[in-house]
């Protein structure tokens, strides 16, 4: 059998296949398998991080990201593996905490500066840490606003020390994330400086 016969007999083969498959799922509605579940992790968008300059913050940085990973399906914040890339570069400073406003892509990077500022002023290390990873996902500030909201940042006073995105929030990150769309968005690339 020629290569070329051999070809349009296998191409005819799957075409009959697809579209035994295609009437079945439009027929009934299959139960979760662990190859839908495959199908449906391979939509989320992982994001690596490095805290490595982040001496002082690494509990805080942790329970951020556990945060989002936590409240948000389809992107995973893992922490990057030594000399890889990283999406999104956390460092330590003096200052007030500020990141680039993303959502960032997989392959592009984003800074956030954890400023020990806002921390000597009496705000909570965890929730400066999530609120920080927020604006790389794409959400801006939104102040001023109630201690419910991640993004309202400083506005909520320091003795909030609410760590979760509310639910406006978790479905804007989605929606930027959606079906790893998020190779389409392009990073806002502003520098948010999160002080009072």
């Amino acid at each position: 059998m020629s290569l070329s016969t051999w070809l349009r007999t296998a191409t005819a083969g799957v075409a009959v296949v697809l579209a035994t498959a295609t009437a079945t799922t439009a027929t009934a509605t299959p139960a979760p398998t662990a190859e839908s579940s495959t199908v449906r992790a391979a939509a989320v968008v992982t994001l690596r991080y490095d805290d490595s300059r982040a001496a002082g913050w690494e509990a805080a940085i942790a329970a951020g990201v556990a945060s989002w990973n936590a409240h948000v399906d389809n992107v995973r914040l893992v922490e990057a593996a030594p000399g890889t890339r990283a999406e999104i570069v956390i460092v330590a400073t003096t200052g007030w905490p500020q990141a680039t406003l993303g959502p960032v892509r997989p392959g592009r990077q984003v800074r956030v500066e954890l400023g020990s500022q806002a921390v000597a002023q009496g705000y909570d290390k965890t929730r400066i840490a999530a609120h920080e990873i927020g604006h790389s996902l794409g959400l801006p500030d939104t102040k001023p606003g109630p201690c419910s909201q991640l993004m309202s940042g400083s506005s909520a006073g320091t003795a909030c020390g609410n760590a979760v995105a509310d639910a406006a929030e978790q479905a804007r990150v989605e929606a930027a994330y959606a079906n790893g769309a998020a190779a389409r968005f392009v990073t806002d690339g502003r520098t948010l400086v999160d002080a009072p």
